[in-house]
């Protein structure tokens, strides 16, 4: 029994050092600029949708006890690999060489590094073993193919929303004694402040609004999704896609959302775009209202006048019931109906869009039969 209160401690100690994880919601004078968004919703102190009540209306249908149950129990039975999945080491010195054109580098889920015009915009980095606030949690399929101090100097971290599989705290904090600076939606910062980034180093936009860095425009355009890390009473910071315009090249990347017309919005806006980096993965019927369908994923490149397009959201973290491999397969048919140049790197692989498309369908060789 005496080990008892040494046990309590330690696990109240963890506990509170996990919550850390959980990071902090705007208050303040900081709140109440948010609040005059106009996508933010002052009855229900929170941010919405363009259908307001969408999320709603996604929700009146599910017994959270029935979704807790498929997914300890139900699903696919290949939600994880067997084997370590194919990648490969980037050289960052070539990734570094001037370019007129966009490279790029995918590190799995919807981590990609971007080279446009000798800047470099890394995208929802996450590193931790997990995409949870405990480490036991929805761990990833295999570690990262370079530790984060491999990485060359970062100009800027680019979020989309503040998820744990998009806004990972123990990277975010590697980052701390660098240069990098960071680009949020509305509220996120909140967050990076409670981790120790000075606000000096960050800047949050609202839909539609645009931050200049030299001779690129970083554009935080609309998505259909939710935000929160607490699991309930959310929506207290905006979620956001990311459209980015260079002197000769531009791209979009989709964040989290559900199928909507602000594909085709910021396409006749913005478009075309020499590249889409759009979700396609960790996808249900059940939440089609937050995240696209394959066959959505095609719509939403197309909407977007897409020339090129690379799956994201899926080959690193279960977070779905269908198979690691279900979301590729499906695109890879949606990109034949449709005649889409559909680019399927490995982690790691560095991405040159000036050359051709030349890149296997490596996931079929660990496609799971059994």
């Amino acid at each position: 029994m005496k080990f008892l209160p040494i046990f309590c401690l330690c696990f109240f100690s963890f506990f509170l050092s996990q919550c850390k994880a959980f990071g902090k919601d705007p208050e303040g004078s900081h709140l109440e600029k948010i609040k005059t968004s106009t996508h933010y919703d002052l009855s229900r102190e929170q941010f919405v949708n363009r259908r307001p009540d969408i999320l709603e209306k996604m929700r009146e249908n599910q017994n959270f006890f029935s979704l807790f149950f498929k997914f300890m129990f139900g699903g696919d039975k290949h939600q994880k690999p067997n084997h370590k999945l194919p990648e490969e080491k980037p050289n960052f010195d070539e990734f570094l060489k001037p370019d007129e054109h966009i490279k790029f580098i995918w590190f799995g889920h919807s981590t990609f590094l971007v080279n446009i015009e000798g800047k470099l915009l890394f995208f929802d980095p996450v590193f931790s073993e997990s995409a949870a606030p405990f480490a036991f949690m929805v761990k990833r399929f295999q570690d990262a193919v370079v530790r984060l101090e491999e990485l060359p100097p970062i100009d800027y971290i680019v979020i989309s929303h503040d998820h744990y599989d998009h806004l990972d705290m123990s990277t975010i904090e590697f980052f701390k004694t660098t240069n990098t600076k960071f680009i949020t939606p509305l509220g996120v910062t909140s967050h990076l402040k409670e981790w120790g980034i000075s606000e000096d180093r960050f800047t949050e936009l609202d839909w539609w609004q645009s931050l200049e860095l030299g001779k690129l425009k970083i554009i935080c355009t609309p998505s259909q999704h939710f935000s929160g890390r607490k699991g309930m009473n959310g929506n207290k910071t905006l979620w956001s896609s990311w459209t980015v315009i260079g002197e000769k090249e531009r791209f979009y990347f989709s964040g989290d959302s559900g199928y909507d017309v602000h594909f085709k919005d910021i396409g006749e806006k913005y478009g075309p775009f020499d590249l889409t980096f759009i979700e396609n993965g960790q996808y249900n019927p059940m939440w089609e209202a937050v995240h696209v369908l394959p066959e959505q994923t095609a719509k939403a490149h197309l909407d977007l006048k897409g020339k090129r397009l690379v799956p994201v959201h899926w080959g690193m973290f279960n977070l779905s019931l269908h198979s690691w491999y279900e979301p590729a397969e499906s695109l890879e048919k949606q990109a034949q109906i449709y005649k889409i140049d559909l680019l399927t790197p490995k982690f790691g692989q560095i991405v040159k869009i000036s050359e051709p498309n030349l890149m296997e369908r490596w996931w079929k060789k660990f496609i799971q039969t059994d």
